[in-house]
């Protein structure tokens, strides 16, 4: 029986400079994700992801705590209640980004809501960098705590990797072996060294774990800052490593494939890398 799922990846550039009111960048970034996602349900998107952080700029790249503003409690936030309201009406499974607030606990997550709009669960950043030129993220979020769930959604099975997640094989070996067919990386990153990894990485945990990945990057360059270019180039992948769809560079883009479910066990018959892993060798790599 044939299982293909159209999945979008939507990009957005930033609306209105980080210098302006939290409340009216936050309003104009949904507004306009409102009409995206629109525009990505009626070219028959079955499942849609947005950015990292999608409703603001990647503030990160600067420590202000002020931007602590941005936060909602999820799922009982306003932003991801009018994402259910969306699904819904689109009848569309979604992946919503958004900065967290679990009583005065800040986190960057995501929440999943199936195409019912019912909500699934969340996912929160697991690995949180402190590097330069400018990704201060400690100052605003919390590690995660939830583990690597993987969700049982109306179109397969759904796993979420944050951005700086994607560095860290661990994780995404966990997703797989957890069932995940999809696995969706939300991203803000900018070009120079991470570039390179872009497309190397994420193929990568593909083809070692046998499922198909959705890597969304944000694109431009953001005001007052502009510490970097956000490239956009956001793709899918299969479980062989091979790219399916690219979104353009640093501009506004939905970018749409039809991931073949079915390739997952041909993959896997063919590279049996879960069954011949070796667990009782691997003690190791989760020593401190």
């Amino acid at each position: 029986m044939t299982r293909t799922v159209r999945a979008s990846l939507i990009q957005a550039t930033l609306t209105e400079p980080g210098s302006a009111p939290i409340e009216t960048i936050k309003r104009s970034m949904i507004d306009k994700h409102v009409g995206l996602i629109a525009e990505a349900a009626g070219r028959g998107a079955q499942i849609i992801c947005l950015q990292e952080l999608f409703y603001g700029p990647y503030f990160c790249c600067e420590q202000d705590a002020k931007w602590h503003g941005l936060t909602e409690p999820v799922p009982d936030g306003p932003t991801v209640q009018l994402m259910q309201g969306l699904a819904r009406k689109h009848n569309v499974v979604m992946i919503v980004p958004v900065y967290e607030d679990d009583g005065g606990v800040y986190y960057n997550a995501a929440a999943v809501l199936d195409a019912d709009g019912s909500y699934l669960g969340k996912f929160r950043k697991m690995h949180i960098p402190n590097v330069e030129p400018g990704f201060w993220e400690k100052f605003y979020f919390q590690p995660g705590n939830l583990g690597y769930p993987v969700f049982d959604t109306r179109v397969g099975k759904v796993g979420i990797y944050i951005c700086y997640d994607r560095h860290f094989p661990e994780g995404a070996r966990a997703l797989g072996l957890a069932g995940a067919e999809i696995v969706f990386n939300p991203s803000a990153t900018v070009a120079g060294l991470s570039e390179h990894l872009w497309k190397i990485e994420q193929p990568a945990h593909a083809v070692a774990n046998g499922y198909f990945i959705g890597a969304l990057n944000r694109p431009g360059t953001e005001g007052p800052w502009r510490f970097g270019e956000f490239y956009g180039t956001s793709y899918f992948c299969d479980p062989r490593g091979q790219i399916l769809a690219e979104g353009k560079r640093s501009e506004d883009d939905i970018v749409i494939a039809d991931l073949d479910l079915n390739m997952i066990n041909a993959v896997r018959n063919t590279w049996p890398f879960f069954a011949d892993r070796r667990p009782d060798t691997y003690d190791a790599l989760v020593q401190p």
